[in-house]
C-alpha cells in the first residue's frame, strides 16, 4: 500500500490557489480511477482505490499548509507505513509553470507544508514538484502563491493535471520515467509532420468521440464551475 499526499489549504476561499495544485492534481486521480468518496479522516479528507495492483490511498490534509505534517504522521502510524511508502504533491516556484519533476528525500526548500512533513516524518519521503513559476522576488512569494491561478494558466495547468493522473499507475510501480513521459506526453504532445493524424491517434481519436457516462471535465474545471 501506499500513500499520495496533496498539499494545499482547505476551503473555498483557497481552492483555486497556486499552493492547492497538490490538491487538484489528487482531485484528477480520484476521479479518473474512480477511488472512494472522500471522507474526513486523519485530520484530513481521505479517498482510497487501487492503480494497477497497488492500493493506493490518497489524503489532503485539512490542517493548513504549515501544518500538514500533522495529518500525513497521523496516516503513516496508523497504516504502519515507512515514510518511503508516501509520494507529496505539492506546488513548486522553482520550476517553471508546466514542469513536473519527480524527488526522493532531500531538503524542503523552505516550503512549509513540506518543512512541516520532515518534521513529522523526516526527509525520506518522494515527492512530485509541480511547477507553478516564481513570481521575480522572494518577498512576492506568499502573495503569489496564496493567489488564484489566471486564466491565462488554466490551458497548461489542465494538461499538467491529466498528464500526472495518466503517469499515477507507472508512479504507483516506482516507475518515474514512464510517470514523466505521461506528463510530457500532455503537455508537450508529439505531433506528425504531415499534420495528419497517424493511425494510433485516429483510434484514440475515434475513441474519445464514443459517447460516454464520465465526466471529462478536469479536477481544474469542476472546481471553477463549483465557485463560478
Amino acid at each position: 500500500m501506499k500513500l499520495y499526499v496533496g498539499l494545499g489549504n482547505p476551503g473555498a476561499k483557497y481552492a483555486a490557489h497556486r499552493h492547492n495544485v497538490g490538491f487538484m492534481a489528487l482531485d484528477q486521480i480520484a476521479d479518473d480511477y474512480g477511488f472512494s468518496s472522500w471522507r474526513s479522516k486523519f485530520q484530513g479528507q481521505m479517498a482510497e482505490g487501487r492503480l494497477g495492483s497497488e492500493k493506493i490511498t490518497l489524503l489532503k490534509p485539512a490542517t493548513f499548509m504549515n501544518r500538514s505534517g500533522q495529518s500525513v504522521g497521523e496516516a503513516m502510524r496508523f497504516f504502519k507505513l515507512e515514510s518511503t511508502d508516501i509520494t507529496v504533491f505539492h506546488d513548486e516556484i522553482d520550476l517553471a509553470p508546466a514542469k513536473v519533476r519527480c524527488k526522493a528525500g532531500g531538503g524542503h526548500a523552505g516550503h512549509n507544508g513540506l518543512r512541516s512533513i520532515h518534521d513529522h516524518i523526516g526527509p525520506h519521503y518522494d515527492r512530485v514538484r509541480i511547477g507553478v513559476g516564481h513570481p521575480g522576488h522572494k518577498d512576492k512569494v506568499p502573495g503569489y502563491v496564496l493567489h488564484d491561478f489566471t486564466k491565462a494558466d488554466h490551458a497548461w495547468l489542465d494538461d499538467v493535471l491529466r498528464g500526472i493522473s495518466d503517469g499515477a499507475p507507472m508512479l504507483a510501480d516506482d516507475d518515474t520515467g514512464r510517470f514523466l513521459n505521461a506528463v510530457a506526453l500532455r503537455t508537450s504532445p508529439q505531433r506528425p509532420s504531415t499534420g495528419k493524424a497517424r493511425p494510433a491517434d485516429k483510434e484514440t481519436a475515434k475513441a474519445e468521440a464514443t459517447p460516454e457516462t464520465k465526466d471529462e471535465r478536469s479536477a481544474l474545471q469542476k472546481l471553477m464551475d463549483k465557485f463560478t
